[in-house]
């Protein structure tokens, strides 16, 4: 009988860049935007990111480029959403049976609170420079900052995993 062991070091390695984007824009304005200053067609995806908290669920925003020539994947990802719950007050009051909706702001990355988009590069291999399209991001108008998110610092890497 023959044993088969699995190496987890393998599925542990993080084989893409993360770019944070600080901006104003709306996320298809902003696709739009990035699609014309880089070399690729971002689409709306059909598959939002799902997050499950406490207070409920949400979705975030994904768009998507797979390029095939380069075998290089880009994710445009909403980073701030809401989760809105209804709460039914019953006290006897000049507010009574006053139903009231509570939101709460939800982040796909909690421990980055500031930024509004990521940029997901996966497979890059530095086929491209990441610097360089730091520099084209910042270009973009309504882009207040661009910088690259050292992924050692992530704590919640499996948001991420979609």
């Amino acid at each position: 009988m023959a044993i088969h062991k699995l190496d987890l070091g393998e599925f542990d390695e993080i084989d893409y860049d993360l770019i944070a984007i600080h901006t104003s824009l709306e996320d298809y304005r902003l696709a739009y935007f990035i699609n014309q200053k880089l070399p690729i067609n971002l689409s709306k995806s059909k598959n939002e990111i799902q997050i499950n908290i406490k207070e409920g669920e949400t979705y975030f925003s994904r768009f998507y480029y797979n390029d095939p020539e380069k075998d290089v994947s880009w994710d445009l990802i909403q980073n701030k959403n809401e989760v809105t719950q209804y709460k039914k007050e019953n006290t006897q009051n000049l507010f009574s049976n006053v139903t009231m909706e509570v939101s709460t702001k939800v982040f796909l990355l909690p421990e980055f609170k500031k930024v509004d988009y990521f940029l997901k590069i996966e497979n890059n291999d530095d086929t491209m420079n990441v610097s360089k399209i730091q520099i084209l991001l910042n270009t973009i108008d309504n882009v207040s900052t661009v910088y690259t998110v050292d992924t050692n610092q992530i704590k919640s890497k499996n948001n991420l995993i979609f």
